[in-house]
């Protein structure tokens, strides 16, 4: 009876031509819209609230203004018998194994739901953890590249600082090694006229010291003996004359 179900409506929908060219033209502007960049929001973590396990309670919420409370459970009961008299669905073997299957499942829903829901609640938040420590590792890593690259920029910034003192200090080193060959320049200059200054000196000397000697070789050479007797005499009377005047002027 699901077959056949199925192949009516399939049938119904093959014969609509309208709902195929939409399928098209919606198939072509999916496929042809250019795409958006916009941030896709987060799915959420909880489905939304169903009535006896598969009626979205929106659908009760929209025929609530128009029918009541007792709209929805009219329409689907109603659509339920007019299936029944049209012979749209036909009950039989199917239907009583349908209701089998759904009620096993059903039990096993709600035996096995909550055990099995918190098993995969943990899966999933051992599943968020671990990708939540891959992405704190990720911003840790991150944020120590961005400190990095922030060191890096400062020390670019302060070899400009680094180079002008490198520079300074060259140019100091520069100007000492020239004021110490000035220097030495200046000293062996020095030594070189201090050395000329001395042997002139010396020269002077030697030939002071040869004057000397020969004048006073010659002067010996002219005295005579009378001469030389006449001058200790004077010298000596000189002598006397000098010893009565100091003991005249210590007497005094």
């Amino acid at each position: 009876m699901l077959s056949r179900l199925v192949l009516v409506s399939g049938h119904t929908l093959k014969n609509s031509g309208s709902f195929g060219a939409c399928l098209v033209q919606a198939s072509r502007s999916f496929h042809q819209s250019s795409q958006s960049r916009a941030p896709v929001p987060p799915l959420p973590e909880k489905g939304g609230k169903v009535r006896h396990g598969i009626f979205p309670e929106e659908l009760f919420t929209l025929l609530y203004p128009k029918t009541g409370v007792t709209g929805p459970y009219m329409l689907g009961t109603g659509l339920l018998l007019y299936m029944l008299s049209k012979e749209i669905y036909v009950i039989n073997h199917e239907t009583f194994a349908a209701a089998s299957i759904g009620a096993v499942i059903i039990y096993g829903v709600k035996k096995f739901g909550p055990s099995v829901a918190t098993f995969a609640d943990k899966i999933n938040e051992d599943k968020v953890a671990e990708a939540q420590e891959v992405k704190d590792q990720a911003m840790a890593s991150l944020a120590q590249g961005i400190e990095d690259e922030k060191k890096e920029q400062w020390r670019v910034e302060g070899r400009c600082m680094l180079f002008d003192a490198k520079r300074n200090n060259v140019a100091m080193l520069l100007e000492t090694n020239y004021r110490e060959r000035l220097h030495m320049v200046t000293n062996e200059v020095k030594k070189r006229l201090d050395y000329q200054v001395e042997l002139q000196n010396l020269h002077r000397r030697m030939e002071q010291e040869h004057m000397v000697n020969w004048v006073e070789q010659s002067v010996i050479k002219s005295i005579t003996p009378q001469q030389e007797k006449e001058s200790i005499a004077k010298c000596i009377a000189d002598l006397k004359v000098l010893a009565k005047t100091t003991q005249a002027q210590a007497t005094v």
